[in-house]
């Protein structure tokens, strides 16, 4: 550990709870479609997110959760009209699971959301450290969203 970097670990996981309690609530209010259920916008950036076949134990993967549980919010978000649930092209005894149009328009609110909380927390920022900071939010996202090998 550097002096620059010290203290770093500890406020990213400040963050970390600080927006897993307040972000999945606004961002589904502000969503079309039903918003009672916030998982369902956990379960849509999951399917979203693998860019691939997706299953019940990537959608698990995502979101950090067991098989059984992903695979009620992926069963809840169906019911919803936000995913559909197809045999995959690759094994027909696994299921792949897709955004229907109602997902798609409930993950692009819920971005929209997203990006706009992001705008606000930095509005103050200098330019430049607003894009080096983007750069880095991504670059970290992707290193640990990305499926294992």
């Amino acid at each position: 550990m550097t002096a620059s970097t010290a203290g770093a670990g500890p406020a990213l996981f400040r963050l970390v709870r600080f927006w897993s309690r307040r972000w999945a609530p606004t961002a589904a209010a502000h969503a079309p479609g039903d918003t009672q259920h916030v998982q369902q916008v956990q379960v849509v950036e999951a399917i979203a997110a693998s860019g691939r076949e997706v299953t019940v134990a990537d959608v698990a993967f995502q979101l950090g959760l067991d098989r059984s549980v992903a695979s009620r919010m992926v069963g809840e978000a169906i019911r919803s009209g936000h995913v559909d649930r197809g045999s995959s092209s690759a094994d027909a005894r696994r299921a792949n699971l897709t955004l229907t149009a109602a997902g798609q328009a409930f993950l692009a609110a819920a971005h929209d959301f997203q990006q706009h909380a992001y705008e606000q927390l930095v509005a103050d920022w200098d330019p430049a450290d607003q894009q080096r900071f983007a750069t880095y939010l991504r670059q970290l996202a992707d290193q640990v969203t990305s499926p294992p090998k």
